[in-house]
């Protein structure tokens, strides 16, 4: 079920956006050559604990889920398209790294990812990344009232395959607010004109996962979360919490 949120909840979500977008951008701060990815969850957590937050992720474990999540950021690198779990692993020179958070602030919940390189980048990197943010701006300028979900997807996924990219087709944004994942869904690709009616207070979780090879194939790791490109290209996935408003899109996580 749909819930429509009053202003007075959206100025809510915007705080519990804002927790997120601190943790975001206190991560990629952190985020470097030898660091390891369980040292930028520590990063996230010092920044919800502070900010009195809670972690949507941490616990989390839906049906498709073997065990719950153990981590308030997935970090993925790589190949890794989504859903990675921290871990050991310490960050080499070129890596390409998307960092997903998200945070439960007074009953309301705000959800982000970035994606970027550590030391070195590749060129290619680079225009995936870009992709990806021109991707997910296309589908934040989509999100105003009398459009409906599909003109999203439409705008987010004629980006990606202009660029030659590959898009995943089971995994896309959401509705959000007083739980991480609400309905309705929002695909990475779409038809305009189809789906739900945008309205004034709707809240979306916007977020296209871009996969580098051009293919739309991928698998889950043996750790049951990580979902990885079947064919190695790397991957990235960026996202923000949008409010639609009769003002137009409000985003709750921008990062200042």
């Amino acid at each position: 079920m749909m819930e429509l949120k009053t202003d007075t909840s959206i100025e809510a979500m915007h705080a519990a956006g804002q927790v997120v977008a601190n943790a975001l951008t206190a991560v990629r701060n952190a985020a470097d050559v030898g660091v390891s990815l369980l040292e930028l969850d520590e990063v996230a957590r010092d920044v919800l604990r502070g900010a009195g937050a809670t972690s949507p992720f941490l616990g989390y474990r839906p049906s498709f889920a073997p065990t719950p999540f153990p981590a308030v950021i997935c970090a993925s690198v790589n190949d890794a398209i989504v859903h990675g779990v921290p871990d050991g692993y310490r960050l080499r020179d070129g890596d390409l790294v998307s960092i997903d958070c998200g945070a439960q602030l007074d009953g309301w919940a705000g959800d982000s990812a970035i994606s970027f390189t550590v030391g070195t980048p590749r060129p290619a990197d680079v225009t995936l990344i870009e992709t990806a943010e021109r991707a997910l701006a296309a589908g934040i300028e989509a999100a105003v009232v009398g459009n409906r979900v599909g003109d999203i997807a439409h705008a987010i996924g004629t980006v990606c395959r202009a660029g030659g990219y590959g898009i995943m087709e089971d995994f896309g944004g959401h509705g959000i607010g007083r739980r991480m994942h609400e309905d309705p869904g929002v695909p990475n690709e779409g038809r305009p004109g189809r789906g739900v009616p945008l309205r004034h207070g709707m809240c979306l979780a916007i977020e296209p996962m871009l996969i580098a090879g051009g293919t739309d194939t991928y698998h889950v790791a043996p750790d049951g979360w990580t979902l990885r490109t079947n064919d190695g290209t790397r991957a990235a996935h960026v996202e923000h919490t949008v409010a639609i408003t009769d003002a137009g899109p409000r985003v709750l996580t921008a990062r200042r």
